[in-house]
């Protein structure tokens, strides 16, 4: 909260504090000094300041990749047409003009903070699919090359390690302790974790003695025509499933009865209870 009379600091605060922390700072300088500090979610800024106006401030925020995306409301007793256009071409989010309506004021923060919400939710889901499509196409380019110059004795470790790799980048906010996760439901949580990957899998659930579920894919996430020169690649595929058994404490194994890798249409995994 930015502005030079304090009047105006206390009475904000007072419509605030019971639901939000304020921070305040009484000109333009000071604001731009604890704003990388605070790391606040909103910023109400007023516009006529002594130093440097609330405009000169949020044009600042805004050229600042670090501040750029928290959402700023000019507070300002100014209404005309070309205040509003000054703020609007200085990156303000909302305009709110004095005296505040304590309603409208908090109708205001909370819609700029869900929007906030969605953009860093945006952001997430973003860096996300490209740290996996990092990992694919290390998987798909590097590591048959790799594994052709590796001894035999070396390859079921590299295998084993891209593996791990792979299911914990992908399941790195899951957890499995708080996610109740069924026998009835793993083959599902496979072909959502391997379909992360590019691939499109889906399960097939038809109980039948050992077996608890058929996984099957006409996509496959490496590239058809990769799986064939490079079948290792179907190897990942099953360790990934077998992976995520482990993870979940599933008692169960992975069988292999199709694969494109080795010239077949489709692949076909089957999820089995364990025999001991």
């Amino acid at each position: 909260m930015v502005d030079d009379e304090i009047m105006n600091i206390e009475l904000l605060k007072a419509y605030l504090e019971d639901k939000y922390a304020v921070v305040s700072a009484t000109n333009g300088n000071e604001a731009l000094q604890l704003v990388p500090e605070e790391r606040p979610d909103v910023i109400l800024l007023d516009v006529m300041m002594p130093d440097i106006n609330g405009y000169q401030v949020c044009e600042q925020l805004k050229a600042d990749p670090a501040t750029q995306f928290i959402p700023v409301i000019m507070v300002t007793a100014l209404s005309g047409r070309d205040d509003w256009i000054a703020g609007i071409e200085a990156g303000a989010d909302e305009f709110l003009t004095k005296p505040v309506n304590k309603m409208e004021l908090l109708t205001r923060i909370n819609s700029l903070l869900k929007l906030k919400k969605m953009h860093y939710d945006l952001m997430a889901e973003r860096d996300k699919l490209g740290l996996q499509n990092k990992i694919r196409s290390v998987l798909t380019q590097i590591i048959p090359a790799l594994l052709k110059t590796l001894p035999p004795e070396q390859k079921s470790v590299v295998i084993h390690q891209m593996i791990d790799m792979v299911v914990e980048s992908i399941l790195e906010n899951t957890d499995p302790e708080s996610d109740i996760v069924g026998v009835e439901c793993v083959g599902d949580i496979c072909c959502q974790i391997i379909n992360q990957l590019g691939a499109e899998f889906e399960t097939e659930t038809k109980p039948d003695g050992n077996t608890i579920c058929t996984i099957q894919g006409h996509t496959c996430p490496w590239g058809k025509e990769e799986a064939q020169m490079n079948p290792i690649l179907c190897t990942l595929s099953r360790g990934i499933f077998a992976r995520i058994l482990d993870i979940y404490g599933q008692d169960m194994e992975v069988d292999v009865l199709e694969t494109m890798g080795n010239g077949d249409e489709q692949c076909v995994f089957q999820l089995n209870k364990m025999d001991y």
